[in-house]
């Protein structure tokens, strides 16, 4: 038997299914991508270089993880959920881009509790960002605010 077939033997569930136990945060730190961001014109000519966090409280399915990203939250599909936010169009406002995310990351079932920063890079020159970071809730989120972006499950990394 392989290492990883131990380990992934090993990594199971406690027999009392104690939620606890399944929840994990996840991470995404520091990512920069151009967007389209902005209320003043010269901040409607182009991109601007925008710095997202993201940080995840997330419940995993009860049962053995199996080393396998099926049994994950993927970071990969966060990533390409902002991407696509983005590719939606200019956006005048961080703190709409935020809740934007927050709604995103709250449609995938697992996410209880997002916490979202979003920072714009080369706006202000003696700063080193500006921005805004919010924090929600599954609980306390409409459903009119959900993003129907789909979560594509793939063999990339978790």
């Amino acid at each position: 038997m392989s290492l990883t077939h131990i380990l992934a033997d090993r990594m199971t569930v406690p027999a009392d299914g104690a939620e606890e136990e399944r929840r994990y945060r996840m991470r995404v730190r520091n990512l920069v991508l151009p967007a389209r961001i902005g209320v003043y014109a010269e901040e409607k000519l182009g991109p601007q270089r925008v710095r997202f966090s993201l940080d995840l409280a997330v419940l995993r399915d009860p049962g053995p993880l199996g080393d396998d990203i099926a049994h994950v939250l993927s970071y990969d599909d966060l990533i390409a959920g902002i991407r696509a936010l983005l590719a939606r169009g200019h956006i005048n406002l961080v703190e709409t881009l935020a809740e934007a995310i927050c709604a995103f990351c709250l449609s995938d079932p697992h996410v209880e509790e997002a916490r979202v920063a979003v920072e714009k890079l080369d706006i202000v020159p003696e700063a080193e960002s500006v921005g805004v970071e919010i924090t929600r809730r599954r609980a306390g989120l409409p459903a009119a605010a959900r993003f129907p972006l789909p979560h594509a499950r793939h063999g990339g990394t978790g």
